[in-house]
C-alpha cells in the first residue's frame, strides 16, 4: 500500500504537535481525534499522522484504543513501510554493532532506539533471538526473518514471544524456530573475559542480558583478589566477569536453579570453578542470612529484576531498592565497593540513587559514588523516551 492510500489520524487542537515534530515518536490516546472513521483503523495498521491543520507528522503504527495510540516509524509522510524500508533499518543497526564489537554477540535491534518500535533482536553468534512485541511486527515477521538472515548470514532465527509487552498487544505467548534448527544445548557466549551460557529456548528473555556488559567490566576492575557476592546473579552476570579477572572467591545467589546451573558451567568454562560457589535462595533471605553469619565481601553487586516497571508501583519499587541497598551495605567490608542496579524505567536515576543512599545510610555506612553506568552502546537510547534508557548501575565505595 502506498503512503497516499494509508488511513489518516489527526491530532486534537490542544495536542502538542511540536513535541512530535521535534522527535518524540509517540502520540497518546487522548491526543487523537477519535471518530467512527479513526476508531475503525485496525490495531497495528500503518497510518499517517497529521496535526490539526492537516500538516503531516509522519507515518507510523496505529493502536487508537491503547494508551500509546500512535508510534512514528518515519517522519517522511511519503515513506512506504515495506521490505526495503525494513532492510535499511536493520542494515543500519547491524552496521553500528559491527563497528562496536569484534565478536557477533550483542543486541542487534533495540526497539525505538533503532527506529523499530517493539522489536528486540539479540545475536548469539550464528543465532538470532527475535522478540516481536507488537502487532505490526507479527504481521511482517517472515519478512523480518528473511532480511535478518540475508544481512547477518546467521543460520538460525528463533522467535521468543513470551514478553509481557505482547499481552498488551493481544498477542499469544509462544516460542518458535523461524529459520534453521533449535540449538540442542545452551550457547556459549564470550564476554568480558568470561564464558556465559545462554538458554535461548527456555531462559529469561532471550537467554542472556547484554545490557550490563560495560557495568560487568567496571566491577571486574575491582575484582582481583576480592571476595565477591553476586546477588540476583541469573547465569552469573557480574560473578563470572569478576571470576575471569582474578576474584579470590565468588558467591552467586539466585532463586533459579537452572540459571545457577548455567552459571556453574560458565565458571568451569571460564577456568575458575573452584573459586565459584552458588546459593539457590531468595536474595533478600540470603542477604539476611549472610548478615546474621557476619560474612563480609570486598565487592557486592545487586542486579534485581524491575521492582518499578510502571509509575503505578513506583513507590513500592523504590522501597524495595532501598531495602536491597540496606541489606547489601551491611555485607560490604570496610573500604569495599557496592554496585546497585535498576532496570526499572519508571525509577529514574535521581530517584533510584536517592533510594540507594537512604538504604546505605540506614545501614550506618558512609558512601562515595565512584561510578555511574548505563546500558552498553548496543542498547541505543532514544533521547525522548526514558524507556530506552532504563538501566542504571551505581558503584558506591563504603568508607572504612
Amino acid at each position: 500500500m502506498s503512503a497516499s492510500d494509508l488511513p489518516v489520524l489527526r491530532l486534537k487542537p490542544k495536542a502538542d504537535a511540536r513535541r512530535i515534530r521535534h522527535g518524540h515518536p509517540w502520540a497518546w490516546g487522548d491526543e487523537l481525534v477519535l471518530d467512527r472513521r479513526s476508531r475503525g483503523v485496525p490495531a497495528g495498521a500503518i497510518a499517517r499522522l497529521e496535526d490539526t491543520a492537516r500538516e503531516p507528522l509522519g507515518v507510523g503504527v496505529a493502536t487508537v484504543e491503547a494508551k500509546i495510540a500512535f508510534r512514528i516509524l518515519d517522519p517522511d509522510p511519503a515513506a512506504e513501510i515495506g521490505a526495503d524500508w525494513l532492510r535499511a533499518k536493520l542494515a543500519a543497526a547491524l552496521d553500528l554493532r559491527e563497528k562496536l564489537y569484534a565478536t557477533p554477540h550483542y543486541r542487534l535491534i533495540h526497539a525505538e532506539g533503532d527506529g523499530l518500535p517493539g522489536l528486540i533482536v539479540d545475536r548469539f553468534g550464528d543465532l538470532l533471538a527475535v522478540q516481536p512485541n507488537a502487532i505490526w511486527l507479527e504481521e511482517r515477521l517472515e519478512t523480518i526473518a528473511d532480511l535478518l538472515q540475508e544481512l547477518t548470514g546467521c543460520a538460525t532465527v528463533v522467535k521468543n514471544g513470551t514478553s509481557r509487552a505482547r499481552e498488551a498487544e493481544g498477542l499469544p505467548a509462544e516460542m518458535a524456530v523461524l529459520r534453521g534448527a533449535a540449538p540442542s544445548a545452551p550457547l556459549q557466549v564470550p564476554m568480558t573475559g568470561a564464558v556465559y551460557l545462554a538458554d535461548v529456548m527456555g531462559g529469561q528473555k532471550t537467554g542472556l542480558f547484554y545490557d550490563q556488559r560495560p557495568n560487568h567490566a567496571f566491577a571486574a576492575t575491582l575484582a582481583r583478589g576480592a571476595r565477591v557476592l553476586d546477588l540476583f546473579s541469573h547465569v552469573g552476570g557480574f560473578g563470572l566477569a569478576a571470576l575471569a579477572h582474578g576474584a579470590a572467591s565468588v558467591l552467586a545467589v539466585d532463586s533459579s536453579a537452572p540459571a545457577l546451573a548455567l552459571a556453574r558451567e560458565g565458571a568451569a568454562l571460564t577456568g575458575g570453578a573452584e573459586r565459584f560457589d552458588t546459593r539457590e535462595a531468595d536474595a533478600f533471605s540470603a542477604m539476611e542470612a549472610l548478615v546474621a553469619e557476619g560474612t563480609e565481601f570486598d565487592l557486592v553487586v545487586a542486579d534485581p529484576p524491575a521492582f518499578a516497571p510502571s509509575k503505578a508501583v513506583l513507590q513500592q519499587g523504590l522501597r524495595a531498592y532501598e531495602r536491597v541497598a540496606n541489606l547489601a551495605a551491611k555485607l560490604v567490608a570496610p573500604g569495599g565497593v557496592l554496585v546497585l542496579c535498576s532496570c526499572s524505567h519508571a525509577a529514574d536515576l535521581f530517584r533510584f540513587r536517592n533510594s540507594c543512599l537512604r538504604g546505605i545510610g540506614r545501614a550506618g555506612r558512609a558512601p562515595r559514588i565512584v561510578q555511574t553506568g548505563f546500558a552498553g552502546p548496543d542498547h541505543p537510547q532514544h533521547p525522548a523516551l526514558t524507556e530506552t534508557g532504563y538501566l542504571k548501575a551505581i558503584g558506591f565505595r563504603l568508607l572504612p
